[in-house]
């Protein structure tokens, strides 16, 4: 991400934040804005012309987005005023601030909880990953399949991130897609996901000490997701970003195999 990317993003994630969300609308407007940019070569040429004034690109998305809400097009309107790094960034950076206002929308809702579920599910399933990821079929094709496999069992909110990113996924893998999404709706609520790994189940008693712990560690809410692993044998993996800790009984082994072999 490059650095005009990082302050642009900065500026629109501070707005919205500060913006009024009630409910999903503005969230589903900012998906079919960062689609429609997506697949028009016209309108997307014309909001990278980072050398026209401003207020020259932000007439042009009051004009093409007119229908649309008022804080939808205010959001966008701060998006297209910014200096992006690449027409691709500006179109990530919409699809962020979509995620984002999801989030916003639904409190008390455990979406990055429902998300992380959502990705285990593709996982387990390769039939799955390859239909979503099929870049032959449809996008309405693909949002059918969510719609099926989520409608009534997650949120309104997680539905509408899995839907919208399985059909725009713009060269990128489905897992990475979600996994990404569990991470930004976390960090709207001010905390960090952490995935752990252990050989068997952890009671509600057993996650809380863990959380507490590993919030106190890192300095902010910890949100724990738990993989059952048989493989790990017993101990605990734990992943929060590029930070991993490991303290499973395999990892053990495998130090000592390894310490022996040499």
């Amino acid at each position: 991400m490059g650095s005009a990317t990082t302050q642009a993003l900065a500026t629109t994630v501070a707005e919205l934040t500060a913006s009024t969300v009630d409910d999903l609308s503005v969230s589903r407007e900012l998906f079919a804005a960062a689609r429609e940019i997506s697949d028009s070569t016209q309108l997307s040429g014309a909001l990278s012309l980072w050398g026209a004034p401003a207020a020259a690109r932000t007439r042009v998305v009051e004009t093409v987005f007119a229908g649309f809400g008022e804080t939808s097009r205010k959001l966008l309107a701060s998006a297209v005023s910014e200096r992006w790094s690449s027409t691709s960034d500006l179109i990530s950076g919409i699809e962020e601030l979509a995620i984002r206002a999801a989030s916003i929308a639904s409190p008390g809702t455990d979406v990055e909880g429902e998300l992380f579920q959502v990705v285990r599910m593709v996982a387990a399933n390769p039939d799955l990953e390859l239909a979503l990821g099929n870049r032959l079929a449809s996008a309405e094709a693909k949002g059918a399949v969510v719609e099926k496999l989520l409608g009534g069992r997650t949120s309104e909110a997680t539905t509408l991130i899995t839907s919208q990113l399985v059909q725009q996924p713009r060269e990128r893998r489905v897992r990475f897609l979600l996994t990404r999404a569990t991470e930004l709706v976390a960090d709207q609520r001010g905390s960090t996901v952490a995935t752990v790994r252990v050989a068997a189940p952890l009671d509600e008693q057993q996650r809380g000490r863990l959380a507490e712990a590993l919030s106190e560690r890192y300095g902010s809410t910890v949100t724990v997701n738990v993989i059952v692993d048989p493989a790990v044998l017993g101990g605990v993996r734990v992943e929060i970003g590029d930070h991993v800790i490991d303290a499973t009984v395999s990892s053990r082994i495998n130090d000592l195999r390894q310490r022996l072999a040499g």
